[in-house]
């Protein structure tokens, strides 16, 4: 009967069961389809995904716990879905995992997600969520176990919620913009195995209270803001087997507690500023596989106690003050793979146990060590000396040969021994090192020539022999490195042709082969490379033409200079057949009579140089832009003096149509709301009030009704100005310029056939007038230089800024006012005139002939900022050395960035200051400066700095104390 009854008990309560479940089973999929519904899915990850399945247990991303069928697992990782993490999880009551890492999601947090009361696993980690944390966000977390949100844009204070999460093992918020203090809630946590804060930007000291972390297994606060010292309670986690406290500002002793961490493998301290020797403690940690004490301020020698720690694989002390030499007690690390001690102060010879370890990098670059290589190579070869793959002991002061032992290190792929004292010859044997990448030998007393045995070395792909005594020819087994990307050879006494089989390096990017002995014709076939970035042939005896192709017609003059009968079919290098006398280059010459037939190439009288051929064919493009100025000039002239121009005013912004039913009507706007002017409209066309004329057009001066002068520009290129409408959009963005290192625009006028730029008045003239027509009197001092060059730069970045290329950067173009200081005028005419590039290429030639970045003489030139970086550091040296940035002489002409360039490499730039200073000024930064300048000018786009860099570098030129850097 018992039995019976329950039976039917049973059946009556089954569709209970039933409709229960179903009911789970919706709100598990009531609550995905809500988070769906706010998911964009552009690879249909969630196509599975239907609201009328019974069960989502075997939808796309989804797990259920077996038992209960009900969602346990979440995990979208890298579905690519982007969107806001929907509230309709909180439905999701048995939910225990949820990561949705590596996908697109923004907005911020949900409390009612954190606090759901299965979760275990909380991955959020690689998304772009952002905003602060809301302070109580963990309050409900009791049960999480592991919590990233690390690459994301979170900012704020780290919530002191966290320390309710009292079952927390992992958290991991790196790499986003939390600041302030790291909480000392965290401490609490005394389950916690990894914390992870890295890549933020925390401030303020470790906390204490992390005695109590015995479960900690790994802290990362890597590239925080952290000062002060490290806790002594660091020493109380025993379990602690990574530490990482680099990037900080943590300063004072490593805490001797340390020695009690004797679990810990990978110890990381690097660019903080902690003192003293590195202790003898260190041996305890005996567990360590990586210690980098990397860019600290350690003295003193090297503890010989670092022999006990026989686990060790890295081993990075650079950047100190380490003296002495290494202890012999460390041919015991026989893990070893990676030892740098570069930049320090280590003394003696290279130790011979290194070479014996089977070490896989050796950096030993920076130090004072003396004595040569045979005897560590030779110590070496019975020790595989085949795995060393990296090995640099530049910048130090040996002064031995290379040892032929050298070819043994068969899986070396860089060898650098630059900037030491080396003698001898290149060993033949580097052609055995079949893996070698990188080869620097540069800066050395090496001579003789360059082995050919060198083409072995097949997969080179950078060759640095510069700065030593090498003669002979060029090998033409060079060509075998097909991977070669940088050749430089300067400043050797290298003989004969440039081989052609350069021509089949077709990755080359860079070639310095200046300031050698070359001879003979530079083969055609190097017109094919065509990821060439520099070429440099300069200060040899190379003749006939250039190679053809886009990059040689752009080709720098200074990269071929100083070959006297090298000419080619580069911009303002031509190859003509007869080449006449300069008869406006050189007006005193009367070695020629008129009508007579003029010496050919190949003649014993003295031929153009090329500086001259850039005059000669600058000349004949400037006669056609006088033309073409003549003729738009004449234009406009005529259309204006046809119409009447009736000023339409209008105040304050005063971008609202004019509603003047006169066709020929023109719109005044002043951005100041001021509109009367005292001297009135005729000042426009009174020869008494212009200030000046240019490429685009004259200024004049005129006075407003407050008193207030004012300098208008008159535009003479109206067929080049954008419609009213566009002309109007881009003056306005001019109008919201406002620095004091730039010359403020005001207002304007418009009408179709006339338009003017109105800008603030400034009365001292412009930088040529100071620098090229002063009397002795006014002439600038050695501060007011450095500060018009300052001024210049902060203003040229603040235009650089708001995305405004000058164009058309010139001393001239440089105000000074009454105080001295700078101001940047004559900007942005690239926005208002589209078809600025074809007109005034031929009249900046005229005005800024030496100011023009080389790329302008592309047809497909990219016009960029680092176009008037160019034209900056040519304004650099024209300040500091006086001179203009091109000047004729007699037969020939002179370019200012050569003739500085050219003093630099003879040790006498010094020289190249302006005479009139009588040397009251400081040389080391003067010379300072004009390596600056020269780096500004550089042929490479990509290898000048930008503004904002030139600003610092002043201003870091001016304060030595923080530092200064050498800049060539």
């Amino acid at each position: 009967m018992g039995k019976v009854f329950g039976v039917v008990i049973l059946c009556l309560l089954y569709p209970l069961f039933v409709k229960a479940l179903n009911l789970s089973f919706n709100d598990d999929i009531l609550g995905l389809m809500v988070f769906k519904a706010d998911v964009q899915d552009p690879q249909g990850k969630l196509v599975s995904w239907n609201e009328e399945d019974d069960s989502p247990c075997y939808w796309n991303g989804i797990k259920c716990n077996p038992r209960s069928n009900r969602v346990s697992q979440i995990v979208l990782d890298g579905f690519g879905l982007s969107g806001k993490i929907s509230r309709g999880l909180m439905r999701l009551q048995f939910l225990r995992k949820l990561s949705l890492a590596k996908n697109n999601f923004t907005g911020s947090i949900s409390v009612s997600i954190v606090g759901l009361a299965n979760l275990r696993v909380l991955d959020l980690s690689e998304n772009n969520l952002f905003g602060p944390i809301p302070g109580d966000l963990f309050e409900q977390c009791g049960t999480l176990r592991s919590i990233s949100l690390a690459k994301n844009n979170l900012l704020g204070r780290i919530p002191e919620s966290l320390k309710s999460c009292v079952a927390l093992v992992s958290l991991n918020l790196s790499s986003n913009q939390f600041s302030d203090l790291l909480p000392s809630g965290i401490w609490s946590l005394n389950g916690l195995r990894s914390l992870d804060v890295s890549d933020n930007l925390l401030d303020g000291e470790i906390p204490v209270g992390i005695e109590g972390m015995y479960n900690l297994r790994a802290i990362n606060l890597r590239k925080n803001h952290l000062k002060g010292e490290v806790p002594d309670g660091i020493g109380s986690c025993l379990l602690l087997r990574s530490i990482d406290l680099s990037e900080n500002f943590l300063f004072g002793e490593l805490p001797e507690t340390m020695q009690m961490l004797s679990l810990c493998n990978e110890l990381v301290l690097k660019h903080n500023a902690f003192v003293g020797t590195i202790p003898e403690w260190i041996g305890e940690m005996k567990s360590l596989e990586m210690l980098d004490l990397s860019g600290n301020n350690f003295s003193g020698q090297f503890p010989t106690s670092v022999g006990k720690l026989q686990s060790l694989k890295l081993l990075n002390i650079s950047r100190n003050a380490i003296s002495g030499n290494l202890p012999k007690s460390m041919s015991s690390c026989v893990n070893l793979m990676t030892l740098d001690v570069s930049h320090n102060s280590l003394t003696g010879d290279i130790p011979p146990w290194i070479f014996k370890l089977g070490l896989r990098q050796v950096l030993f670059s920076g130090n004072k060590l003396s004595g040569g290589l045979k005897n560590a190579f030779a110590s070496s070869l019975d020790n595989s000396p085949q795995k060393l793959l990296a090995l640099d002991i530049s910048c130090n002061e040996l002064a031995d040969e290379i040892p032929l032992a050298i070819g043994d290190f068969n899986s070396l792929r860089s060898l650098n021994l630059s900037r030491n004292s080396l003698v001898g010859t290149i060993p033949k044997t580097v052609g055995q090192l079949k893996s070698l990448a990188v080869l620097d030998l540069s800066e050395n007393q090496l001579n003789g020539s360059i082995p050919v045995e060198l083409g072995g070395a097949y997969s080179l792909r950078e060759l640095k022999l510069e700065k030593n005594a090498l003669t002979g020819a060029i090998p033409t087994s060079i060509g075998n490195c097909s991977t070669l990307l940088s050749l430089s050879l300067s400043h050797n006494g290298l003989t004969g042709p440039v081989p052609v089989t350069l021509a089949k390096l077709t990755n080359l990017q860079n070639v310095d082969l200046s300031f050698n002995k070359l001879s003979g014709i530079l083969p055609k076939q190097l017109a094919n490379l065509g990821h060439l970035e520099s070429f440099n042939i300069s200060h040899n005896q190379l003749k006939g033409e250039l190679p053809s192709g886009v990059f040689f017609n752009t080709i720098s003059p200074y990269s071929v200079s100083a070959n006297p009968s090298l000419c080619g079919a580069a911009a303002n290098m031509s190859c003509p057949t007869i080449l006449p006398k300069p008869i406006v280059l050189n007006p005193n010459s009367t070695d020629s009579i008129p009508g007579t037939i003029p010496p050919i190439l190949g003649h014993d009288k003295k031929i153009l140089s090329i500086s001259a051929l850039i005059a000669i064919s600058a000349a004949a493009i400037i006669v056609v832009g006088v033309i073409a100025i003549t003729v738009l000039n004449l234009r406009v002239r005529s259309a204006t003096s046809r119409s009447a121009l009736p000023l339409t005013f209008s105040g304050g912004d005063g971008f609202s149509p004019s509603h003047s039913s006169d066709a020929n009507s023109g719109k005044l706007v002043m951005f100041s709301g001021q509109l009367d002017f005292c001297t009135g409209s005729h000042a426009l066309l009174n020869k008494d009030c212009e200030l000046g004329s240019g490429g685009f057009g004259a200024v004049y001066r005129t006075v407003l009704a407050d008193g207030m002068p004012v300098a208008i520009k008159k535009l003479t290129v109206s067929g080049l100005v954008k419609s009213q409408g566009d002309f109007e959009k881009e003056v306005k963005k001019l109008g919201k310029i406002h620095h004091p290192n730039v010359v403020a625009l005001q207002g304007y006028y418009w009408t179709p056939s006339l338009q003017l730029l109105i800008y603030e008045f400034i009365a001292g003239g412009n930088l040529y007038e100071h620098i090229h027509e002063g009397s002795s009197k006014n002439l600038l001092s050695w501060n007011e230089r450095f500060n018009v060059i300052l001024g210049t730069a902060k203003g040229l970045a603040n235009l650089h800024q708001m995305n405004i290329v000058h164009y058309n950067f010139k001393s001239s173009n440089i105000l000074i006012d009454s105080s001295g200081d700078p101001k940047v005028a004559d900007y942005g005419l690239a926005r208002l005139l589209p078809m600025l590039d074809l007109y005034v290429l031929s009249s900046k030639i005229q005005s800024a002939l030496g100011y023009m970045a080389p790329e302008f003489a592309c047809k497909t030139v990219k016009i960029t900022e680092k176009c008037d970086v160019y034209g900056f550091g040519v304004l650099v040296l024209e300040i500091v050395t006086g001179k203009k940035p091109v000047e004729y002489m007699e037969d020939d002409v002179m370019v200012l960035c050569d003739m500085v360039r050219g003093a630099l490499e003879e040790g006498k730039v010094e020289e190249c200051v302006d005479g009139r200073l009588h040397g009251k000024f400081p040389a080391e930064e003067a010379i300072t400066v004009m390596k600056l300048g020269l780096m500004c000018t550089s042929q490479v786009p990509s290898n000048r700095p930008n503004m904002a860099e030139v600003v610092n570098i002043l201003e870091m030129i001016r304060c030595p104390s923080e530092g200064q850097e050498e800049l060539v």
